[in-house]
């Protein structure tokens, strides 16, 4: 098992990388279409989508943690 210190950055890697795959899929249909060698396209479109991703994710939670908090109502506290 991982050591839990490193959640935040497996969370990063897992979300990313399920992002990127499926924004690329449709972008890379959207683009050329379903032709032969599709497949293979759109895994080269999702590695560079993913290397972008990741690091982004990484920086980018902890400011929409901090946005989320901001706009949800806490929680009653309970008594």
């Amino acid at each position: 098992m991982i050591p839990a210190r490193y959640e935040h950055y497996l969370f990063s890697l897992v979300l990313s990388g399920m992002m990127s795959l499926i924004v690329s899929g449709v972008s890379t249909l959207r683009a050329i279409g379903l032709v032969e060698g599709f497949l293979p396209i759109w895994l080269s479109s999702w590695i560079a989508a993913w290397a972008i991703a990741f690091p982004v994710v990484i920086f980018v939670a902890p400011l929409a943690r901090r946005i989320v908090h901001r706009m949800v109502k806490p929680a009653p506290r309970p008594e």
